[in-house]
């Protein structure tokens, strides 16, 4: 004799398909191969069409010119000084103008009259160009390291701080009135509720954080340097090498994609209690 539900799927094994799915989207190959897919195609599509003679290469190489270039500049190790300097530079920057912003949007966002005292000026700084500020800090530090390091330390706070503020100002009422009621009150309501709360966009505006560091990195070794990324972009400008200057974007797209992959990979620990929509696969 058959019950009414024996047709239908047991719990377990509807959670055991469901880690199932998570593990295998979770795996690094599959992501990643899928996640070069375009980029490849474009890069195969364009080379195809230089060597058959549809477009030019001049302006705009072909890949196998500028893996030359990259092989050329790393073979003789001047790309990974070049890679170094400005690597050194961003994460320098970035701790600074991280660290800055956490603390500040973490006041901001918790006490109300902080907020209003500081956050007019912040946010009418924000809506300042970063090549404004350039010539000031040249100004003032020179062209030396300090300006650089300063002016990166600018562009990766102003979003840490509204993230980390906003998400604050964004944890649900109800939650810290329930932590209250089982007094749950100063430090204690800090790391056991508003924390994890705001951890998963605290996360976001460090990822956004260091996006900009990398941006403003550029501006940064306009400013008068001789090695880094930066450099080899205004060099090649200057010597018309479209090749070299590709190369140099290349390079920081690797760069920068790695160093935000380490970020999610250090964070996911952190947050593990999340049960959130992954999207459908």
């Amino acid at each position: 004799m058959t019950t009414e539900h024996s047709s239908l799927p047991l719990p377990n094994a509807m959670e055991t398909n469901k880690k199932i799915q998570r593990s295998l989207v979770s795996k690094g190959w599959p992501v990643l191969l899928l996640g070069s897919l375009i980029p490849l195609l474009l890069a195969l599509g364009w080379e195809t069409a230089v060597q058959s003679g549809w477009g030019e290469g001049r302006l705009l190489p072909p890949p196998s010119r500028i893996i030359a270039t990259l092989w050329a500049l790393s073979s003789g190790g001047e790309l990974a000084v070049h890679i170094g300097i400005t690597l050194w530079r961003v994460l320098f920057g970035f701790a600074i103008g991280a660290i800055a912003g956490l603390a500040i949007g973490a006041t901001a966002g918790y006490f109300g009259v902080f907020r209003a005292l500081i956050d007019p000026s912040i946010q009418a700084l924000r809506a300042i160009p970063s090549l404004a500020w350039v010539p000031l800090f040249i100004l003032w530090m020179g062209i030396f390291e300090e300006s650089k390091i300063v002016l990166i330390a600018v562009g990766v706070f102003f979003p840490v701080y509204l993230g980390v503020s906003a998400a604050v100002l964004s944890v649900d009422r109800k939650i810290v009135e329930v932590g209250r009621i089982f007094r749950v009150r100063g430090f204690k309501l800090i790391k056991r509720i508003l924390v994890p709360a705001i951890l998963p966009n605290v996360i976001v505006a460090l990822r956004t954080g260091l996006g900009l560091g990398w941006m403003f990195v550029v501006a940064a070794e306009i400013m008068g340097a001789s090695q880094g990324l930066g450099y080899l972009l205004i060099d090649g400008q200057q010597l018309g090498k479209p090749d070299q200057i590709l190369a140099a974007i290349i390079a920081f797209a690797v760069i920068g994609k790695i160093t935000d992959a380490l970020i999610v990979a250090i964070s996911k620990p952190f947050l593990r209690w999340q049960d959130s929509y992954e999207g459908t696969h």
